[in-house]
């Protein structure tokens, strides 16, 4: 058997926990890219993986890291996606990616099919996996409705102020508040304020939680023809209105103040404060939730079909749920790549998780592989 020589970008919780995975597959040798040595150091000593020191916001550096990449994963925070996107496909190497970027990934369609590779991008937990779901769910009825997704990661311990820790970039997770959502509602195009439509969503095994509007539905809203169409953001009650009051107090804003020292943008201070504040920390307890319900009908009757996903931090490698809900599909993908990917290595340009569902096989391939990980997906139709 051919060894697979896979390329990771970014080597943050996420991304270090793809490279662990990758290289535990048979016949594959992973080498994993990122700044930070200490990161790439520590990832090293937890798994056979190569490490090397990059400044993967220069496209050069990355084109540099894949030349002799079989399959690249890019798990970049956001605002390093795009472009580290671009010059992967440019380089012409089948890709993954979680990056979560702000831009449109379609735009890098035709450079993708130019070069014959597939690039699947927001392969993760959601957007990833819950677009699957909707469309595993909504081939099941004749007659399509409507969907919506309820996604959060949390800690156990609720500790206040924010009673949240984060495993992504805060940039991240601030561009998540403050980006408008675009929903679907009697077939059109809707446009939300993010934190907006605030509902309490009571789960038995958790308690209550509270679902803000925010804008995850990404491709779903051009691949899908579903006319009512959701995508809500899940935390312990109250932290809607606290990360309001920061936005309305201008904490989030990207414009300059002059102070004494010199120039500062508001949101530069909030992240690096945030850093801090919302770091997951090794031991601490997390789960990743995800609900997913499609509505219709079957057989000429109404129906509605549901699954949900519960994720805890595990107990015996201490890897975050989080990591673990996002990563995976990531992983799972890009080994699907790597064995040939069948349609999916023959397709060159932009695909999304959901368009996967037709493939022969995929999603059969993906939940299979979560379950083998210990991701339980729960089914019913209510």
């Amino acid at each position: 058997m051919a060894t697979t020589h896979f390329v990771v970008l970014g080597g943050g919780l996420v991304g270090s926990f793809i490279a662990r995975q990758l290289a535990a597959g048979e016949a594959a040798a992973v080498t994993l890219a990122d700044r930070d040595k200490q990161a790439l150091k520590q990832a090293a000593a937890l798994a056979p993986v190569n490490i090397s020191g990059a400044d993967l916001s220069n496209p050069d550096a990355v084109a540099k890291v894949v030349r002799d990449a079989d399959v690249v994963v890019g798990a970049l925070p956001g605002h390093l996606g795009y472009r580290a996107l671009a010059a992967v496909i440019k380089a012409g190497k089948p890709c993954v990616d979680i990056s979560f970027f702000p831009e449109d990934a379609r735009e890098l369609d035709e450079l993708a099919s130019k070069q014959g590779v597939p690039a699947i991008v927001d392969c993760g937990v959601m957007p990833g996996l819950g677009g699957m779901l909707v469309a595993e769910l909504a081939g099941q009825l004749e007659d399509v409705e409507s969907a919506g997704i309820m996604v959060g990661g949390l800690p156990v311990e609720r500790r206040w102020p924010m009673e949240y820790r984060a495993p992504f970039s805060p940039v991240d997770v601030i561009e998540e508040y403050t980006r408008p959502a675009r929903l679907r509602q009697g077939g059109e195009l809707v446009v939300r304020p993010a934190l907006s439509d605030v509902e309490l969503i009571h789960f038995t095994e958790l308690g209550t939680l509270e679902a803000f509007n925010t804008d995850g539905l990404r491709s779903l809203l051009y691949t899908t023809s579903i006319p009512n169409l959701s995508e809500k953001t899940l935390r312990y009650p109250g932290h809607a209105q606290r990360v309001l009051l920061l936005k309305e107090l201008g904490f989030f804003s990207e414009e300059k103040l002059q102070l004494a020292g010199g120039e500062i943008a508001p949101i530069e201070l909030t992240s690096r404060l945030l850093i801090d504040a919302w770091q997951l920390e090794h031991g601490m307890l997390e789960f990743t939730i995800m609900r997913v319900e499609v509505s219709g009908r079957a057989t000429g009757q109404p129906q509605t079909f549901r699954c949900e996903l519960l994720d805890r931090t595990d107990p015996v490698t201490g890897d975050f749920s989080m990591a673990r809900t996002t990563g995976w599909p990531a992983v799972l993908v890009a080994r699907l790549l790597a064995d040939g990917g069948g349609q999916l290595r023959s397709h060159s340009g932009i695909m999304f998780p959901e368009q996967l569902v037709a493939q022969t096989g995929v999603y059969q391939a993906v939940t299979a592989g979560l379950e083998a990980a210990g991701i339980e997906l729960k089914y019913r139709a209510l």
